[in-house]
């Protein structure tokens, strides 16, 4: 795709609240009176696993993840035993037949866990699951304390994939959020994941964050394509300091509304025009990386560590806080350790809320993920696979387009509609079209803006 020139005009015409469809319906409809269906291990679907490793070496000013800051190595090894009570808990609701086809650690910091412990949660997967022999298996890393070491053991532990976190190569960004990471570290970082045969690099970057500008924002894009990443997530900075206390400080440091739609403007045009396909929303992707595949094959999906490349999988998330799909049912874990460890050693699955998708939500979810993933929807194809007429079932949300079309975000043809290259940023807007709590939950103050 050639570069993409955005106007900020519709910038800001469609800064919206919204959801960002890792779910349909979103996580705040899940309820604290759910209970896992045994039906979840009948269902013979490739299995896609996630491990959530929430311990920091020190605190990321910007961060909004679910994290345990400490200084206590031993930490790491008590959670590891923890993970495999649920392992042996959660397999009577996993079909032993299914295949692992995808494996992702998230966090937190993965890589704080030491290299023998590395090595460790790759035994304890491979042991409890039948991994496929093409799996891809990827790792968010942090660059600093990063050791060679460190790689070879996700290397033998079977990761293929590595994600790290840049954010902001200036330091004067890198100071006001608490993360100072010299370019020199991430090159290092980079080099070693790319000798260790890590078949896809992807670097995060974040616009909006405090004390950043147009000018070092373009620096920070131009550092990183030196470094030619495989993919790029440049996501928007979320400011919640009623749940991140310590973000309080950063307030009067923080760029306006237009500074920060300029700044998403600008990474837009730069990444497209260096040959970076836009897959949407805030994800780019080489031509020939497998995320950029997919999109072209119509296989890309998103869950709740966004677009992936494989679809029709289900999800199984481990560690306190994780979520899981499978069977048509979200399932959420207790979000704080000691409730987590708690559940586990009274012999329970530390769910903490969940929800059962109805015929509807299956319906409206196949709907937004053909939105958000194939960028097109083919009514007699979809009909097809859902049992409805498309046309009919989705009549008024399709008559609700016109606006989209004609601000050029999509085009609807007889057999379908389609979005267009610029309606891949606003994807999220198209999507909500066809989203049925959307009102409701809007008018709660629920979500975050869709730039």
């Amino acid at each position: 795709m050639t570069g993409i020139n955005v106007s900020l005009n519709q910038l800001r015409k469609y800064n919206q609240p919204g959801p960002r469809y890792t779910s349909y319906p979103p996580a705040t409809h899940f309820t604290e009176d759910f209970s896992l269906d045994h039906t979840c291990a009948s269902v013979h679907s490739p299995l896609s696993l996630y491990f959530h490793l929430p311990f920091c070496k020190r605190q990321c000013l910007y961060c909004g993840c679910t994290n345990i800051v400490t200084g206590q190595q031993d930490r790491s090894a008590v959670y590891l035993d923890y993970l495999q009570k649920e392992i042996e808990l959660r397999r009577p609701f996993i079909n032993a037949e299914s295949g692992v086809v995808q494996i992702q650690l998230g966090g937190g910091t993965p890589t704080f866990l030491l290299e023998e412990e590395l090595e460790q949660l790759g035994k304890l997967i491979h042991g409890n699951f039948s991994v496929s022999p093409n799996v891809e298996a990827g790792v968010e890393i942090d660059p600093r304390g990063l050791t060679l070491e460190k790689v070879q053991a996700l290397q033998h532990a079977g990761f293929n994939r590595a994600s790290l976190g840049v954010q902001d190569t200036h330091p004067d960004v890198q100071k006001t959020i608490a993360r100072i990471q010299p370019l020199e570290v991430v090159a290092q970082a980079n080099q070693w994941v790319r000798d260790c045969g890590m078949s896809s690099v992807n670097f995060d970057l974040i616009y909006g964050l405090p004390t950043q500008t147009l000018h070092s924002f373009e620096q920070t894009i131009d550092d990183v394509l030196t470094l030619s990443p495989d993919r790029l997530a440049v996501y928007s900075y979320a400011h919640i300091p009623w749940i991140k206390p310590f973000q309080k400080t950063l307030e009067d440091k923080l760029p306006d509304t237009e500074t920060k739609l300029q700044l998403l403007q600008l990474a837009i045009e730069k990444l497209t025009g260096a040959g970076y396909v836009y897959i949407g929303m805030d994800h780019f992707a080489k031509p020939d990386d497998a995320m950029a595949v997919a999109l072209a094959d119509g296989t890309l999906q998103r869950n709740f560590q966004g677009y992936s490349t494989l679809k029709g999988v289900d999800l199984h998330g481990f560690g306190m806080s994780s979520i899981s799909h499978a069977a048509g049912q979200y399932f959420q874990n207790e979000k704080e350790i000691g409730a987590y460890y708690q559940a586990l050693d009274d012999g329970r699955l530390p769910l903490v809320r969940g929800y059962t998708m109805t015929s509807d939500d299956k319906i409206r979810y196949a709907a937004i993920m053909h939105i958000m993933c194939n960028l097109y929807i083919d009514y007699a194809a979809l009909s097809t696979e859902l049992g409805v007429d498309f046309t009919d079932y989705f009549k008024a949300d399709l008559a609700s387009l016109d606006d989209l079309e004609a601000d050029g975000l999509l085009q609807r043809e007889e057999s379908g509609l389609r979005v267009t290259p610029l309606g891949r940023l606003f994807i999220r807007i198209i999507a909500m079209r066809f989203d049925a709590y959307l009102q409701q939950e809007q008018r709660k103050g629920r979500y975050s803006q869709t730039v």
